[in-house]
């Protein structure tokens, strides 16, 4: 196996380095982060940094970068409370991945990218239409991490959408089956799919498929 210190990728240009940090993490969840504007321009952006905290209260959390630019979705959230966290299906990867892309905050990335956006709730935040997991999430706090000047957004989830069939009988969500992708570093879109699932561990218990055994 080849191996790459420290002090080598130090060395490395400024896309090589950030194309080997960004990949030897592992997949990442990839999804659209839907917000709109005080003055009501719905703004999309894709993220590949939300992670799941805890399920009671049902939490999430994902990384802002550095504001030392303006960042359309990190005011939006801020402004209003809210936003939506939209599944990136494979149908959707050069859209999705088009938002990334720096558009001033007078623009909604919806119309440039040809997303289609819809309303789902009460409050008015877009959601992704083709998306097949949408979630209504609401600001809840935000810590710095002053290693690298980023912020870590926290948000209660409040409302889950999906597709049918999707949902198993113990409410769990079989994410290949809305053909749900992953990103691989920073440009690379993935298809994961399901192998098995297992029963809860135990010490001294041998380990049990669930879907092997129907359950």
């Amino acid at each position: 196996m080849k191996k790459i210190t420290c002090s080598e990728w130090d060395s490395l240009s400024k896309i090589h380095r950030l194309n080997l940090i960004n990949s030897c993490t592992g997949y990442k969840s990839a999804n659209l982060i839907g917000t709109k504007s005080p003055k009501g321009i719905p703004n999309v952006a894709v993220f590949s940094s939300v992670t799941h905290l805890g399920s009671s209260p049902a939490l999430l959390g994902f990384i802002m970068r550095p504001n030392v630019v303006p960042r359309n979705t990190y005011n939006n959230i801020k402004a209003t409370g809210y936003f939506t966290v939209n599944h990136i299906a494979q149908n959707m990867i050069a859209q999705a991945h088009q938002t990334s892309a720096s558009y001033d905050a007078e623009i909604s990335e919806f119309d440039i990218v040809n997303l289609e956006q819809e309303y789902l709730s009460d409050i008015d935040v877009p959601f992704v239409k083709d998306s097949p997991v949408k979630l209504l999430c609401r600001y809840v706090n935000e810590y710095e991490i002053v290693e690298n000047n980023t912020i870590h957004i926290i948000a209660a989830i409040e409302e889950i959408h999906f597709r049918d069939d999707m949902l198993h009988n113990d409410y769990w969500l079989q994410l290949d089956q809305g053909d749900v992708v992953a990103v691989n570093g920073l440009d690379g879109y993935c298809l994961p799919k399901i192998v098995d699932r297992f029963d809860y561990a135990r010490p001294n218990t041998k380990t049990k498929s669930i879907l092997k055994n129907g359950t």
